[in-house]
C-alpha cells in the first residue's frame, strides 16, 4: 500500500527538482554564493524560522497523545537552539548582530508563506499543520543530502560547509523522518476529500520554497 507521503513526495517532484537546482542552491553548495546573497537569506530565514517555531508550538497543543507532544515539542527545541544557532554564528561572522537578526522584517514572499502556514496551523487540524511545515523540513534534508552528494569533495574550501552539513545531519535526518512518520499516520483512515486538502497545503508551501529561494537571490523586499 502506497503511504501518503510517498502520494506527496510525487506531487512536488517538479517543484523540488527546481528548488534543487536553483542558481542560490547550487551556488551555495559549490561555496561561490555572493556573500550579499547569503547576508539577506541569513536575516529572511531568521525570522521565517520564528514564525516556523510557532507551528510546532501549536501543534504541541493540538497532539492528541504525549508521544507526539514530546516528537514535536523536540523539534521546536532543535530549531530555536540547533537551527537558529547556525544563522547566528554565521551572522556574527558577517558582522551582524543578534539584535539585527531579530529586527529584521519579513519580504513579501516570506510574510505570505509564514502567514499561510500560521493561519492554516491556527484554524486547522494537527494534520493540517504537519502537511504545511514538512515540506520545509523534508526538502532542506533532500538539498542537504544532494549537495554533499555533488559538492562534498571541496566542502573543506566552502564558507558554507556548516549549512549543508546542518541539514545533512544524522539530527536532522531523524526529525525530519519523525515528520514524515507522523504525516502518515495522522493520514491513515482519512476520507480523501480531507487528504486532498492535506494535498494543497503541502503543494502550496512547497512552492513557496522555491519563491524563498528566489527571494534570496534576487535579494527581494518590498518596493517602498
Amino acid at each position: 500500500m502506497t503511504l501518503f507521503t510517498e502520494r506527496l513526495q510525487a506531487i512536488v517532484q517538479s517543484i523540488w527538482a527546481q528548488n534543487h537546482q536553483h542558481p542560490f542552491v547550487q551556488n551555495l553548495g559549490k561555496g561561490t554564493l555572493e556573500k550579499e546573497k547569503f547576508v539577506h537569506y541569513l536575516k529572511q530565514d531568521y525570522v521565517y524560522l520564528i514564525d516556523y517555531a510557532k507551528l510546532f508550538a501549536i501543534g504541541t497543543i493540538k497532539a492528541h497523545n504525549l508521544e507526539t507532544m514530546n516528537t514535536l515539542a523536540g523539534i521546536l527545541h532543535e530549531t530555536l537552539h540547533v537551527e537558529m544557532e547556525l544563522h547566528r554564528q554565521y551572522a556574527k561572522s558577517f558582522g551582524i548582530s543578534r539584535e539585527e537578526l531579530e529586527a529584521t522584517k519579513p519580504a513579501p514572499a516570506n510574510l505570505a508563506y509564514t502567514s499561510y502556514m500560521l493561519n492554516t496551523a491556527q484554524n486547522g487540524s494537527l494534520a493540517e499543520v504537519i502537511a504545511c511545515l514538512l515540506p520545509c523540513a523534508w526538502d532542506y534534508w533532500e538539498i542537504g543530502q544532494l549537495l554533499r552528494k555533488q559538492y562534498g569533495h571541496q566542502l573543506a574550501a566552502n564558507p558554507y560547509a556548516q549549512w549543508i552539513e546542518t541539514y545533512d545531519s544524522t539530527e536532522f535526518a531523524e526529525s525530519t523522518k519523525s515528520l514524515i512518520r507522523l504525516m502518515d499516520e495522522l493520514a491513515e483512515g482519512m476520507p480523501e476529500r480531507e487528504l486532498a486538502k492535506l494535498e494543497e497545503h503541502f503543494l502550496i508551501t512547497s512552492k513557496y520554497e522555491f519563491l524563498f529561494w528566489e527571494m534570496n537571490d534576487q535579494q527581494l523586499d518590498w518596493p517602498i
